[in-house]
């Protein structure tokens, strides 16, 4: 009882730190968070891009040491989803600055057991109710399709205390590197937080103009045909507002769980519907 009472200033601080931008007036976007999420993503793709073309390797796990590519490799095979936190630097190799928000960078990896790449990928661009059916997905629809892009509106739900919906949109776009490799990225070109949400009073707010716990979202995933099935890798960058400086000690580790929570249970969600996934006969 004592260690449970101790813990407990902690916990009413963290739990503050959740619900101050409840009580407060709309975090509005500013010009300055958006050019940093901009530089941002700039440095990431430009990376990513790189390791797209090169002959080292493919998947983003590839690119790091040896020996904890070669473990992560195969705790993936093994069946794991490992998941990890990143961060992309400036060419000197100093943290990007996000005045007013904070991005948040995590990728992760998951195998596929029994699947083919091409079924697979024709999944993706032209995704059945069962592929966009995930906890944090309550609708969703295609808007639009082209040869290797789609463009899909979902209607997406965050909880963790607090519970938050938005309707989205996201353009995707598939490139093939040979018969065992590919990737898609998916970009949120719009994201509008709801007012009583699920209800006859439901109405958008303004984006960028809410509470500020999703502003942007980006996806980049690599897809890589091996022995048994494919591997499927996500990296996952977003945007939110930030909190306060002298709670983000106490409320980082909550986001940073819930992010990672998050991650795996999309991979481990795509496992299940996608395994076995074969050539039409």
């Amino acid at each position: 009882m004592n260690g449970r009472l101790h813990r407990m200033p902690a916990r009413i601080c963290l739990l503050a730190a959740l619900f101050v931008p409840l009580g407060s007036p709309a975090a509005e976007l500013q010009t300055a968070t958006l050019k940093a999420w901009d530089l941002y993503v700039a440095a990431a793709e430009l990376r990513i891009a790189s390791e797209l073309k090169s002959a080292k390797g493919f998947l983003a796990l590839d690119f790091q040491d040896a020996a904890e590519a070669a473990r992560e490799r195969h705790a993936v095979i093994a069946g794991e989803i490992p998941v990890k936190k990143m961060e992309t630097l400036t060419p000197a190799g100093e943290s990007i600055q996000v005045p007013g928000g904070m991005i948040h960078h995590w990728r992760g990896s998951v195998f596929i057991p029994g699947a083919d790449l091409d079924p697979l990928l024709a999944r993706v661009l032209n995704p059945k109710t069962d592929d966009t059916r995930q906890e944090d997905v309550l609708q969703s629809r295609v808007l639009e399709r082209g040869l290797d892009s789609l463009r899909i509106y979902l209607k997406l739900q965050r909880s963790k205390f607090v519970t938050v919906v938005y309707n989205t949109e996201h353009h995707v776009q598939v490139r093939r590197y040979g018969k065992t490799r590919a990737s898609s990225t998916s970009v949120a070109t719009r994201i509008a937080e709801l007012d009583m949400p699920n209800s006859g009073q439901e109405r958008e707010k303004p984006p960028g103009q809410d509470r500020g716990f999703l502003w942007r979202l980006n996806s980049y995933w690599r897809y890589e045909q091996v022995n048994g099935g494919v591997i499927v890798e996500c990296e996952s960058v977003s945007l939110s507002r930030t909190v306060p400086a002298w709670l983000e000690v106490l409320a980082r580790p909550l986001i940073d769980n819930t992010a990672r929570e998050s991650m795996q249970r999309t991979l481990g969600s795509m496992r299940g519907r996608m395994a076995h996934s074969r050539p039409e006969p």
